[in-house]
């Protein structure tokens, strides 16, 4: 093992891993991921003097650099990232380490070309790209914890150390595996499940087809077959999956955690990395951190992005976390990358704040020459310090430097709603009613409808206490438990409002339709069941009453995509088919229940067309709407002897925010109202909230 760093000596804080917040960070955190190993070691210097120009606290180092700290298996180079902790210390500077095992080096696939991924289609694949190996494999285990021991021996007590960075983006670009280590890893996985052939057998529904298996040994994950493979089948592999690669996360955050008290994370792609049940990730990491990217496509990206960063604040259970990566302007992998406008990285990074980040980083500090990335825009960018993006990078973290204040407050959601990885995995499987019942689509219309109207939103797993929630939606549930359901009947019984959206309730933890039918766990709750989906041809519309007591608002919406055959159980009817499969049936009801309210919406209505429905909502939750402009997003984080409203506008116009405080960033008194400029920011520190 490699000897003690010969600089190092203990630790500057007496923080540990369960205080949860990097090392020696007393305001937000600014910063990004630095490379210096693709440039001469002179740029390192004019590197450093830029950072501290620029505000920058934070850097993220060793992520893709196994091949240089260990050139050949079992020997080590430790000399370039000694000098590099070195000078960042020296600069006052703190570091952000990675293991670097996304990348293992080429001489470990050449010694172990069995722990290559294989698809599902059965093609290994090859070294040259960025990716990790097979997650089952015993060989990359191995190596993985032999690196990451070697870095926390050696700078584990550095005292320019404030986080440990394991790994890079978990699941992307790849995530299952099909290799033979996976099959034997998925047959032990399987056995500590079910226990028995039997359970699994009915776990799986194998009389269908005639599936039944009758030894261990003939189990396989779920490759291309002729037709549709069991969806329990592969259901139960995308849990494997998500496990495997958990496992190797906690194998090296274990080997860290034996050499260095230091928090711990991994970087998270929220929305972005499907393969991942975050739920289950942030209870292991010491403080929960997340990359994000617009979406170029999206025009509306600004709402993607508060909903990836409330799902993030989510994990992290109201915590503080690090928005680990984002970019200063375009990326380089998506169809067509569109530049950000003067003054988004800005906004981008404000709205980042609002909703409860305590830091700001990007990908990357210096823009690659060479390489896949070497488009991707960069906090330096190729055209350097002459350039808007250079200027605007500066102004960032000399305004983030204004708002140390603002660390450790938290944002609480007004609504909740529910968010399952498992259910998602499973609906997303082939041969369901409609391929354009899309769980994204749906959250992203719900969360846009709520983002419109100001609430801020909290996402919960269907069995979480949503007890301090008066409004909780349900935008795709397909899958929902015996206990999910009993834990959404109690919440409504006991005063809760819940809105429930089509093809939910519908199937249970092994993707078997519920006993009873469709809603089956839910009847109670709404006072209905589904007697048939009725699902529309493409672009088939339908239209539905509606009682017109919203204003400005049609008296007849517009429904597409799906429609139910509702028979009622007690439920009121609130909106009626005018045509389609449905005319003349139930499309929106409202039931009593206890002393709450369960709502279900039967058809797919446009974020502009649920407006009225969640108007109606908000009445029985005693919501309201947000008065301000809709492109002014405002959201309050709440300290301990003051609130900080953060306020975004991303429209066109100047908008009006009614406050009371000081805005941090200008240093302006407020007296009633701030006029936010077209594309600007603001954060006015406020009087807290009192309770009655």
């Amino acid at each position: 093992m490699p000897d003690q760093h010969p600089t190092a000596h203990p630790a500057d804080s007496t923080a540990s891993h369960r205080d949860g917040w990097p090392v020696g960070l007393d305001g937000l955190a600014y910063g990004g991921d630095y490379n210096p190993e693709q440039w001469p070691e002179e740029v390192w210097h004019e590197d450093v003097a830029l950072m501290r120009e620029a505000g920058v606290n934070l850097v993220s180092i060793g992520i893709f650099s196994w091949a240089l700290l260990e050139p050949r298996e079992g020997e080590y180079d430790f000399g370039w990232l000694d000098r590099l902790i070195d000078l960042l210390h020296a600069n006052g500077i703190r570091v952000d380490l990675g293991t670097p095992t996304a990348s293992p080096p080429a001489w470990f696939f050449a010694a172990y070309p069995h722990a290559r991924v294989v698809t599902r289609e059965g093609t290994v694949l090859g070294f040259g790209s960025r990716g990790m190996a097979c997650p089952s494999s015993p060989e990359y285990r191995r190596a993985s914890v032999r690196i990451a021991t070697a870095l926390a021996q050696r700078y584990g007590t550095h005292p320019a150390l404030a986080l440990w960075h394991v790994h890079n983006e978990y699941g992307a670009p790849v995530s299952d595996d099909y290799s033979p280590a996976s099959a034997a890893a998925f047959r032990l996985w399987l056995h500590e499940r079910y226990g028995t052939l039997d359970a699994l057998n009915t776990a799986w529904g194998t009389a269908f087809w005639g599936q039944r298996y009758g030894q261990w040994e003939h189990v396989q994950p779920p490759a291309v077959a002729p037709s549709v493979v069991n969806p329990a089948q592969r259901l139960d592999f995308a849990r494997f999956t998500d496990h495997q690669l958990r496992a190797c996360f906690l194998a090296e955050r274990d080997a860290i955690r034996a050499h260095s008290a230091v928090p711990i994370t991994t970087n998270f792609m929220a929305n972005a990395c499907p393969s991942t049940d975050l739920w289950a990730w942030g209870r292991e990491v010491d403080v929960v951190s997340n990359d994000h990217y617009l979406t170029a496509a999206d025009e509306q990206g600004h709402i993607g992005l508060a909903m990836a960063a409330d799902l993030t604040r989510s994990v992290a259970d109201g915590r503080p976390w690090i928005l680990m990566e984002h970019s200063t302007s375009a990326v380089n992998w998506q169809p067509r990358n569109v530049a950000k406008r003067s003054g988004e990285l800005a906004r981008n990074a404000f709205q980042h704040v609002a909703h409860g980040a305590d830091a700001v980083l990007f990908f990357q500090w210096r823009a690659s020459r060479s390489g896949a990335e070497k488009f991707h825009s960069a906090m330096l960018p190729h055209a350097g310090t002459s350039s808007r993006v250079w200027r605007e990078v500066t102004a960032l973290g000399a305004d983030l430097g204004r708002l140390a204040e603002v660390r450790d407050s938290r944002v609480h959601g007004d609504v909740a709603i529910l968010w399952d990885w498992e259910s998602f995995w499973a609906q997303d499987l082939e041969w369901r009613p409609s391929v354009d019942a899309d769980h994204a689509e749906r959250l992203r219309a719900w969360y846009e409808r709520l983002w419109l109207d100001g609430l801020t939103v909290d996402m919960r797993h269907p069995t979480d206490d949503l007890s301090g929630y008066r409004l909780v939606v349900a935008p795709a549930s397909y899958l929902l438990t015996a206990d999910a359901a009993a834990n959404l009947d109690r919440y409504v019984a006991d005063g809760g409002t819940l809105v429930v959206s089509y093809f939910s309730a519908v199937v249970d933890e092994n993707d078997a339709v519920h006993a009873g039918g469709y809603v089956a766990p839910l009847r109670q709750v709404l006072g209905l069941t589904v007697e048939e989906f009725l699902p529309l041809r493409a672009d088939q519309q339908v239209h539905l009453t509606w009682d017109g007591t919203v204003a400005d608002h049609p008296a007849t919406l517009v429904g597409d995509v799906w429609s139910d055959d509702i028979a009622l159980e007690g439920a009121d009817v609130v909106s009626t088919y005018l045509d389609g499969p449905a005319a003349g049936r139930p499309a929106i009801t409202r039931h009593p229940h206890g002393t709450g309210t369960g709502w279900y919406v039967s058809t797919r209505l446009s974020v502009a067309e649920l407006a009225p429905v969640l108007t109606a909502a908000y009445r029985d939750a005693g919501l309201t709407a947000a008065e301000h402009a809709p492109q002014l997003e405002v959201v309050r984080r709440h300290g301990v002897d003051a609130d900080y409203l953060v306020a975004v506008n991303h429209g066109d116009e100047a908008a009006v925010l009614t406050a009371d405080g000081l805005e941090l960033i200008s240093g302006t008194q407020v007296d009633g109202t701030l006029k936010v400029a077209a594309g600007g920011t603001a954060v006015v520190r406020v009087a807290p909230l009192t309770t009655a």
